[in-house]
Order: C-alpha cells, then structure tokens, then sequence
C-alpha cells in the first residue's frame, strides 16, 4: 500500500502512436470548432457592419465600418416588441402546458398496474401516423371558434407523443418503484406522487423537455400564419417575417407590409438588417440552453433507454 502511494504521481509516458493520436484529435477539434463558431462569428460581425461592406464582400470575421443602424432599426420598429410581448406569453404558457400534460399522461402509462395502457400507448402512436390534414384542421378550429384567438397557438403541439414516450421510459428506469410503493403505504396519492417523486427525480429529462417546448414555441410562426390575422397576436417570427423575405419575388411581403423595409432598403439596405434579427431571434434561446445544458444529456440518455 505505501509503495502504491509513493508512486501514485508516477506519469506513463505516452509512446509516438499516443502522441500521433492526441495531436490528430486536437487538430481535429480545432477544426470542428471552426466550423461552427466561424458561421456564428460571421453574423455578429455583419449585423454591425454596414450595408455596403456586405454588398462588396468586405465582412469576414470583424466588423467592416461599424454601425448600430441594424439594430436601431429592428429595436425602433414598433411591432417587434409586440411580436417579443406575444412570444414570451406563448412560451411561458405553452412551456407550462406542454410539460403539465406530458407529465399528466406520462405518469400513468409508466405505472406497472395502470389497466389499459397498452391500448392508450397504440392510440397516441397512431395519432401520429393519421392526420386530417390542414384544411380539415382549418376548417375544424373555424367551427370551434378557435380562429384569431391564442388557442391555435397554444394547444395542437400541448401534448406530443414523443416527449410523452420518452418521459415515460425516464421514470420507469430511472425511478425505483420501490419509492412509489412506500408512498402509497404513507398515504400518498398518485397525484402527490407526481409532485414529490416524480418532478425531482426526473428534472434532467423535464428539462430537456421544457426546452425543446421552449424552442418550439419560440420558432413558432406557421400556425400565426395560418390562424391569426389580428397582427395584435402576431408571434416574433411571424412579425420579423416581411423583413426577412422582403425582395424575395414570390415569397415576398405585400404592399402593407413593405413600408418599414422599404424604407430600410432605400436608407440603408437590408442586408445587415437581417442578421441583425438571426442574432435577436436566437441570442435568447442560446441563453435559455446554456442553463438546461448540463441536464442535456443525462436527461436524453435516461429516456431514450427502451422500456
């Protein structure tokens, strides 16, 4: 034991096939990480470049004529806050439905005694390979008067089977049922059994849950597109939207929209002005990963295991 101890300092020296290998796999980071930063590095720097200096290629890694026109223009164009207001109202809703109700019928189908579930798990699975289609769905919410409210926004993604599939494999691997039936003998019910056992225990793979909502509703525009036309309730990216395809022929914006882009255009151009809003549009959900991201994987390997 004591010679253990003395020579527990002792380094191995790595042979040439090791140090071959490490210098290949840094190198081979290196490059990775180029990869991805420099695209990242690229749009900052251009969103605080001129216009001009885009237009000639100019931009590369540093900013080229620095300017804050790009984003005085998204931050003074009045329906942005709006879009901002309606988004973090749909997502803070719509992250606590989604997790609420994956939770409600995750919980169930993951108890052992629970009569039926084989017959509930086929249902949900068949929900995702039938669909009506989108003028059905259309013309259903028309009929329950859910046109040009918050309710098409908020409820058809509420309850996703793939999120419930996953949370329901996470408690019954990661979750002994040994602790379930000692609360039952305590007098516990279902529900508070939920609260106490399950929200702690599972709050890796809830909190991978709860971003991919989050991201969800974040990104959401087509449904707006679909079923809102009050630009009252217009989400973020559906206000962003006439900007981004402004100049786009086709897939352009109309002549009511164009006005505040127009303008731009002619000031100082578009261009800028757009990676202006990719960074507003994801510098909050790069935020919100970076506190859910020491759960990432943990939470996804726990609920990917088959169960």
């Amino acid at each position: 034991m004591a010679s253990l101890t003395k020579n527990k300092n002792v380094k191995i020296k790595d042979t040439f096939g090791d140090k071959v290998l490490n210098w290949f796999t840094g190198f081979f980071l290196i490059f990775v990480i180029a990869i991805v930063a420099y695209p990242l590095m690229f749009v900052i720097s251009a969103s605080f470049s001129s216009s001009k200096a885009l237009e000639a290629g100019k931009v590369f890694m540093f900013p080229v004529d620095p300017t804050l026109y790009a984003y005085q223009f998204v931050l003074g164009y009045e329906p942005v806050w709006t879009g901002f207001r309606n988004t973090i109202f749909y997502c803070a809703w719509g992250v606590f439905l989604d997790t609420f109700l994956t939770l409600l019928v995750a919980y169930p189908l993951s108890r052992p005694n629970f009569a039926g579930k084989r017959a509930y798990t086929m249902v949900f699975y068949l929900s995702t390979r039938i669909g009506a289609g989108l003028i059905p769905g259309f013309l259903l919410r028309v009929d329950l008067g859910m046109y040009d409210t918050l309710w098409p926004i908020l409820f058809p993604g509420a309850v996703a089977v793939g999120n419930i599939l996953v949370l329901r494999t996470a408690i019954k691997s990661g979750i002994p049922g040994e602790l379930f039936d000692a609360a039952m003998i305590d007098g516990a019910s279902h529900f508070q059994c939920m609260i106490t056992l399950v929200l702690p225990l599972a709050k890796a793979t809830l909190s991978v849950l709860v971003l991919y909502s989050l991201v969800g509703h974040w990104n959401e525009y087509f449904n707006a597109m679909i079923y809102l036309s009050n630009k009252e309730l217009y989400p973020l990216q559906l206000v962003l939207r006439p900007v981004m395809t402004a100049g786009a022929g086709s897939q352009g914006i109309n002549a009511a929209e164009s006005a505040t882009s127009s303008q731009a255009q002619k000031d100082e151009g578009l261009e800028h002005v757009r990676y202006a809003l990719i960074v507003i549009t994801t510098a909050p959900i790069i935020v919100a990963y970076s506190f859910v991201e020491k759960y990432f994987e943990k939470g996804m390997m726990m609920g990917s295991v088959k169960g």
